[in-house]
């Protein structure tokens, strides 16, 4: 008897279960904290207390989905973790906060960018950077340019867009 002739044991899948009741405690506190609020519908019957409501039986739907899953595909193997992509952005969001305001939105989140990048697979931080950098800058003069809301200036910013 090798390996491939012991049957897979089937049990429930605690996760599933752990993140369920936390799904359905958050969508009880959202439809209680819903229904709290008073009723001013008007002529439509549809008040500020239904959207919470709703968002909470919807998180109670997606409860039930998970206990679902956790009796029906339970025991399944996860792969395994791999933490570098995970540490590649959260060091590029680190670095995007330190560096916003010293060197600008679009350097910040260039570098952010080439992070992800790496994070990805994409480890040319000399193709991604200028890639990032340039996506930040079309974003910084949508936000600055068009819709009139400041982001951080840096000396590029300020180079391109003026101050």
């Amino acid at each position: 008897m090798n390996g491939s002739d012991i049957a897979f044991e089937r049990r429930p899948d605690g996760a599933a279960f752990i993140i369920a009741a936390l799904l359905a405690g958050l969508g009880s506190l959202l439809i209680w904290q819903g229904m709290i609020i008073p009723d001013k519908g008007g002529y439509a019957g549809i008040g500020s207390g239904d959207v919470p409501v709703f968002i909470g039986g919807c998180l109670w739907l997606l409860a039930l989905t998970h206990v679902w899953k956790g009796l029906r595909h339970g025991g399944t193997r996860f792969p395994r973790q791999q933490p570098v992509p995970v540490l590649f952005i959260i060091g590029g969001l680190a670095l995007q906060m330190i560096l916003l305001h010293p060197l600008g939105f679009s350097i910040a989140s260039g570098l952010l960018f080439a992070c992800t990048a790496a994070a990805f697979g994409r480890r040319n931080f000399a193709l991604s950077l200028p890639v990032g950098i340039g996506f930040a800058l079309a974003i910084y003069g949508v936000f600055d340019q068009l819709l009139k809301l400041n982001l951080p200036a840096g000396f590029l910013e300020t180079l391109i867009f003026g101050s």
